[in-house]
């Protein structure tokens, strides 16, 4: 049978990969600036961290505030690595993807190493303990010479494509994420957000999904950190405070819990906000950054609790609705079959003779055999 196809299943997939198709094509045709390939390079490892922050806020219902400390192990460790490949490997590409993987997986055993206590906590204890994580994470780093002290750990930058392949690891990332949240996996995730108790009763083991879902947000955590230190050089411990978690988390909060597509559009926002702010007010003015940024972000959270602005929320809302339908409409009719009309079917009626065809089969006339007896003495 062919299944019909949800559309906006995959909207997420076709607006990034062809946003990164047009960009590919800005780039190596000389339209593009350096300073928009670093936006889109911010914007990458943004989304990054606030969907894989959103698997454990959102998702799993832990409220956690040591994002940033995951995101600093992977960027020194992940970038130490990549400068002792870069030795052995001329590809920078190659070191870079390696770096990733690398930086990647210790971040997830110390998301597991952390989470085997702290994940026995709850509310704001749990938060409490994954802050000071991270805050333990970057005075380490800031002490140890090898990774450069307090100035810093010195890495080589990859270039103005960076951010493809930032927004490859994200098409990766929404590929492993929402396959996880769609199977029996994620139902037992949330199952576990919505009422611990009644999800330990039916026999979901809480501790394994819990430490699964914390290493797997802290895995993503690490690989936006490496893609950040071949961004910026050197990586400095004081990018990786309590304040750029809570940063993460507001890009969390304001997309909406549990929206991936709504943490993707967040991020995207709020890195453009934060970037354009920081670029353009320079000098005195570059005092009002953090004003002008927290006047936004209370207005966009305001326009989206205030109960006086819902008519408009949802005026605007039922315009997008409209405009998504007649988009699902039109290419579900270039792509998608009548689900009725199946091929190859050796079930099918015009394929089994001895069936007889419905029109056939409802202009009969059922009489009770009774009647038929009766009707035949009568005639005798």
């Amino acid at each position: 049978m062919n299944k019909k196809l949800k559309l906006k299943n995959y909207l997420n997939y076709i607006g990034i990969g062809l946003f990164l198709v047009v960009a590919v094509i800005l780039l190596y045709s000389g339209a593009m600036n350096r300073s928009t390939a670093n936006l889109l390079a911010q914007i990458g490892y943004s989304i990054i961290l606030a969907v894989s922050l959103n698997l454990v806020v959102g998702f799993l219902g832990e409220l956690s505030l040591g994002h940033a400390g995951f995101m600093c192990v992977g960027a020194y460790l992940g970038c130490y690595i990549s400068k002792i490949i870069l030795g052995f490997v001329s590809s920078k590409l190659v070191a870079l993807v390696l770096s990733m993987l690398t930086g990647g997986l210790i971040a997830a055993v110390f998301g597991l190493v952390i989470g085997l206590p702290a994940l026995r906590l709850k509310g704001d204890y749990l938060a409490i303990v994954t802050l000071a994580f991270g805050e333990i994470v970057r005075t380490i780093f800031k002490n140890l010479d090898t990774f450069g002290g307090a100035l810093g750990l010195s890495t080589k930058t990859y270039g103005t494509s960076l951010f493809i392949v930032a927004f490859v690891v994200v098409l990766i990332m929404l590929f492993v994420v929402q396959n996880l949240i769609r199977s029996k996996h994620g139902r037992a995730i949330t199952a576990i957000r919505d009422n611990e108790i009644a999800a330990k009763a039916m026999g979901i083991n809480v501790t394994f999904y819990k430490l699964f879902v914390f290493a797997l947000a802290a895995f993503f955590a690490g690989v936006a950190g490496v893609i950040y230190g071949h961004y910026a050089t050197p990586v400095l411990y004081s990018f990786f405070s309590y304040n750029y978690s809570i940063e993460i988390l507001v890009m969390v909060v304001l997309g909406g819990m549990g929206s991936i597509n709504g943490s993707i559009i967040a991020a995207t926002i709020l890195t453009y906000i934060n970037f354009i702010l920081t670029t353009k007010l320079s000098g005195d003015l570059a005092a009002l950054k953090y004003l002008i940024y927290a006047i936004i972000l209370i207005s966009l959270i305001i326009f989206n609790n205030a109960p006086a602005l819902r008519p408009l929320k949802e005026k605007l809302s039922g315009f997008w609705q409209k405009i998504f339908r007649k988009l699902t409409c039109w290419l579900s009719a270039k792509t998608v079959k009548d689900p009725s009309n199946v091929e190859d079917d050796d079930a099918a009626w015009h394929r089994i003779p001895s069936k007889i065809k419905m029109d056939a089969l409802l202009s009969v006339d059922i009489t009770d055999k009774n009647e038929k007896e009766k009707g035949a003495g009568h005639h005798e």
